[in-house]
C-alpha cells in the first residue's frame, strides 16, 4: 500500500502534529480511512513528509503539494527534499530543519521553494514538525504549507 492512504503512516503524521502543536491537522469526526483520504485528496493546504535518510527523500506529498511543486506522486516520492529549495536556499533550509529537530516543531516559517519547472514561490506561515512514533522514535519530518505565492 502506498503511503497516501496507509493508516499507520497517516496516524504517525496526524498524531505527531497534534501531540507537538496541540492542534488537529484533519477535521474531527472522520475515521482513519476518511481522514487519510481527506488529507491526501481534499485538504486546502499542502502537506509533505521526508524520511530520515542522510539525503532525506520525500515519502509523502498530498495532492495540493503535488500541484504546488508540479510533481506526480511517483516523482515526488523519489525526490531528495533538499531539491525543493533553490541551491542558494538549501543551507538556510538545512539550518531550519536542524532547529525543528531540536524544538520538535516550528510554526510561522517562510521561505522560497522551487517547482519541477523551475518556477519560484514563497511559502508562508508553514508548520514543520518531527514525525515521532508511539515509541518515541524519530521517523522523519513533515510540513504543512497553508499559504504560498508565486515570485
Amino acid at each position: 500500500m502506498h503511503l497516501q492512504f496507509d493508516p499507520a503512516f497517516h496516524m504517525l503524521l496526524v498524531e505527531s502534529y497534534e501531540r507537538l502543536t496541540g492542534q488537529s491537522l484533519v477535521p474531527s469526526g472522520l475515521n482513519t480511512e476518511e481522514s487519510a483520504r481527506w488529507l491526501y485528496t481534499d485538504a486546502p493546504f499542502a502537506v509533505l513528509a521526508h524520511n530520515t535518510a542522510p539525503d532525506a527523500v520525500f515519502i509523502y506529498g498530498n495532492k495540493a503539494a503535488q500541484l504546488l511543486f508540479e510533481y506526480r506522486w511517483d516523482e515526488l516520492t523519489a525526490l531528495p527534499s533538499r531539491l525543493s529549495a533553490e541551491p542558494l536556499e538549501r543551507e538556510e533550509r538545512q539550518r531550519f530543519l536542524e532547529r525543528v529537530e531540536l524544538d520538535g516543531f516550528i510554526t510561522g516559517y517562510s521561505g522560497v521553494r522551487v517547482t519541477k519547472s523551475g518556477a519560484r514561490f514563497q511559502i508562508m506561515n508553514a508548520t514543520v514538525w518531527q514525525l515521532i512514533d508511539e515509541n518515541g522514535s524519530h521517523q522523519g519530518q513533515a510540513a504543512m504549507l497553508p499559504q504560498w505565492k508565486p515570485l
